[in-house]
């Protein structure tokens, strides 16, 4: 929690169904917002009310110039980058920008519910068919032209892992 104050996060979403972490930044971080908006990852289509509220609340932090909001998951590869995603969306980003941007920050970001947030968006701004329909034939090609390379994502964790162990790769 203290490399997360370090980093100048003021407020924490956190997109896992499988655990909440408000009562320990409660305890150790007061000061710090924190949004338990928890979500299954088993690859089912993403509901809107989900959404809409870690937007909301993101949107609501953002307020403040100072704020910095961390959207996460358990392993930081679809929920949290997917809602990242959605918020990236609501501040007016066009949504390739908004992919390249969390892959560039996040290599091993699969993004994988990108869709459910752009239809979500698309539905919450009432976004022309037509815009709508280049938006979404946009993101589908840039999944195409950007998989992930888990293999190589494995291997480099494992590598950085032996390599803080001193252990051979």
């Amino acid at each position: 929690l203290v490399a997360i104050q370090d980093a100048g996060i003021t407020d924490i979403l956190d997109s896992r169904i499988e655990w909440s972490d408000q009562a320990f930044v409660a305890a150790h971080a007061p000061d710090m917002y924190y949004l338990w908006n928890g979500q299954d990852d088993a690859g089912q289509a993403m509901p809107d009310q989900w959404f809409f509220d870690g937007v909301d609340f993101a949107l609501t932090a953002l307020q403040d110039p100072g704020a910095q909001v961390l959207a996460h998951c358990h392993m930081g590869i679809n929920r949290g980058p997917s809602m990242a995603f959605a918020i990236l969306l609501a501040t007016g980003m066009d949504p390739v920008e908004a992919l390249t941007a969390i892959r560039a920050a996040r290599p091993i970001a699969a993004i994988s519910y990108a869709g459910d947030a752009l239809d979500w968006w698309h539905r919450m701004t009432q976004t022309p068919a037509s815009l709508a329909k280049r938006q979404r034939s946009e993101v589908a090609t840039w999944h195409r032209r950007n998989p992930l390379d888990v293999v190589r994502i494995i291997r480099t964790i494992r590598s950085h892992e032996a390599a803080s162990q001193q252990l051979p790769a």
